[in-house]
């Protein structure tokens, strides 16, 4: 994996990476079908560990089962991942010293369709607990049928700050 080139802004700390994970609200898929090339955003849940120098990091989202987003999952299961937050202007002393902080990850990885409705819960209670902490989780049989889940394993990623003066 190629390195960052501003390195001192890289984040390896765990504990950062996951207070980035709850931080944002919106992650941005970018993904390709036939049409060419498209961003989504969608909000999200995950799943996220470190063991013996390897950290995983799963998000899971929710949509239709059918129309351009799924089918583009279908098709090409390959998506660019990118979330923010932390955002502010930092201001210079001339018009291309003004800069912006910043806290992301940006990675890649495979989308797939939850396996099984067990699966398909897990992911949707993930994405509340993310979204809506202190909100009561129940589910419909009726809601889970039309609701489809994709899991997105994270393959590679990295986490980069940029602190405000």
């Amino acid at each position: 994996m190629r390195k960052m080139r501003l390195y001192k802004r890289e984040i390896c700390e765990p504990e950062i990476i996951k207070e980035i994970l709850e931080e944002c609200e919106v992650v941005r898929l970018g993904c390709r079908d036939a049409e060419g090339m498209f961003i989504i955003p969608v909000n999200y849940g995950y799943e996220f560990s470190k063991s013996e120098e390897k950290m995983r990091l799963t998000l899971f989202i929710h949509g239709a089962g059918e129309g351009r987003k799924a089918d583009a999952f279908t098709a090409c299961p390959d998506v660019a991942v990118e979330m923010d937050c932390r955002h502010g202007i930092i201001t210079g002393d001339y018009t291309c010293s003004y800069s912006y902080s910043y806290r992301s990850i940006m990675g890649n990885g495979k989308v797939r369709r939850a396996a099984d409705v067990q699966e398909k819960i897990y992911g949707l209670t993930k994405i509340m607990e993310h979204m809506a902490p202190e909100a009561e989780i129940e589910f419909s049989p009726a809601m889970l049928e039309r609701t489809e889940v994709f899991l997105i394993d994270i393959e590679r990623f990295t986490a980069k700050e940029r602190k405000a003066k």
